[in-house]
């Protein structure tokens, strides 16, 4: 019978995946192929506690959907958030009118000076609606909310990608179409 994790548990696991498959998969001795799959066996055969069900389980509980598996199973990859070089197959889209950036209130100036820098990412994190924005800035401390002029960004040639779990991402935002929301 599988054991499957529960609560602070399965939340850590999933934290833990979400390092080896974005950023570190040197850290359990696997490798990413060039789209950032992982083979699910080789995985699962390096993680203490991992097994298939548990690694199921992960994907099929995540709030942000932060995984997916291939067709058969036998690969996973982390959807986005990769700081390491991978291309995850994203096709260009054109955006809505408008996106959203969460962040905490303390990077503000640097935002309102830069705009929103991808930083040690491959792309800069957009959300759909306000909710899911100041969701995300508080994971940092008070939460900071930038509209962007995603559509007008689109018009003057900038590129827009939406990931498998809805989040929309592109490369850079120019302080000029952002406004602070609060």
């Amino acid at each position: 019978m599988q054991e499957f994790f529960a609560g602070d548990a399965l939340k850590s696991m999933s934290k833990f995946l979400s390092l080896i498959l974005r950023h570190k998969p040197q850290i359990v001795g696997i490798e990413l192929d060039e789209h950032g799959w992982a083979d699910v066996a080789e995985l699962i055969r390096r993680v203490k506690g991992l097994d298939l069900a548990t690694l199921e389980q992960i994907v099929a509980t995540d709030e942000k959907r932060r995984y997916s598996f291939s067709a058969d199973k036998k690969l996973i990859r982390a959807n986005q958030g990769h700081s390491i070089a991978v291309d995850v197959e994203l096709e260009e889209l054109e955006p809505p009118e408008v996106l959203y950036h969460g962040t905490a209130e303390r990077f503000s100036a640097s935002i309102r000076a830069q705009g929103l820098l991808k930083m040690s990412r491959l792309y800069v994190h957009l959300s759909n609606d306000v909710e899911t924005a100041e969701k995300v800035g508080r994971r940092h401390g008070k939460a900071k909310i930038f509209l962007v002029a995603s559509g007008k960004m689109f018009a003057d040639g900038y590129k827009f990608f939406r990931s498998v779990n809805g989040v929309w991402l592109t490369e850079h935002v120019p302080p000029k179409y952002l406004k602070e929301m609060f």
